[in-house]
């Protein structure tokens, strides 16, 4: 039975698309068998692996918004040998709405889930940022969370928001839910700031976080542009290094954690 992971920060642009993507990528290519699941309607990872977002027709949508739906039928193969995608259209944008007149509206993607769990060693699935009921969806249906935070000035800025949400869900909604852990990105190692903000970020969340750190680099933010993960675009890049090394760590933490 596979295990299930949201990454999730409700602070945008805090690396939640390129984590997804890429940690995905390095786990696949080290035999995992992987499925993202796109449930952000600006649909980032959908473009960020190269598919169009306009010429998709079993998607997300569908996923969570069509009764008795088999999700086998929206998976996609990626370029990545072991890796699929479930993509986001821009319908996506429209469910939050729509979902509020259903039943069970905060618990469809975990039924859609269990339909499809036991393909796959882990399914990742790349929430919006923002607390509403696709999130919910998320939080209800995974087994834990990857929290990404960037090594900036406001790191830290609604974290205590972020921590009460999945203590909601969990109190509420999934018992079982746990952190699977806090990975930093965009480091530089050349400013008292990034390794102020990591020295901060431990003291929050102590052994949750992770020792790999991702450093803030040119050839990994090119990567999105073509539609390809980091270990394809260029494999020998540092970000590229970075992601293959946090693959490691993932895997060595699961290992210990059976």
């Amino acid at each position: 039975m596979g295990k299930s992971i949201a990454i999730f920060n409700q602070k945008g642009g805090v690396g939640k698309t390129t984590t997804n993507i890429n940690l995905a990528a390095c786990l696949a290519l080290k035999g995992q068998e992987v499925l993202l699941l796109d449930i952000d309607p600006q649909g980032n990872t959908t473009s960020g692996l190269g598919i169009s977002k306009r010429d998709l027709s079993d998607t997300m949508y569908d996923v969570l918004m069509r009764d008795d739906y088999d999700p086998h039928d929206a998976v996609r193969h990626t370029m990545v040998k072991n890796m699929d995608i479930v993509p986001a259209s821009v319908e996506l944008a429209g469910a939050e709405v729509e979902m509020v007149r259903l039943e069970g509206r905060d618990r469809r993607l975990k039924n859609a889930l269990d339909k499809i769990r036991a393909d796959y060693d882990y399914i990742f699935i790349d929430c919006p940022p923002s607390l509403g009921l696709l999130t919910i969806n998320s939080l209800t249906a995974v087994d834990s969370v990857l929290i990404p935070i960037q090594c900036e000035f406001y790191a830290l800025e609604g974290v205590s928001q972020l921590m009460s949400t999945i203590s909601l869900v969990k109190k509420s909604m999934n018992k079982g839910l746990t952190i699977q852990g806090v990975i930093l990105s965009m480091f530089d190692g050349r400013t008292n700031l990034s390794i102020q903000v990591v020295e901060e970020v431990k003291k929050y969340f102590r052994e949750k976080v992770y020792s790999t750190v991702i450093p803030r680099n040119v050839r990994l933010a090119e990567a999105p542009g073509y539609g390809l993960p980091i270990v394809e675009y260029d494999p020998r890049s540092a970000g590229a290094r970075a992601y293959m090394q946090f693959a490691d760590e993932f895997l060595e933490q699961e290992r210990h954690r059976k």
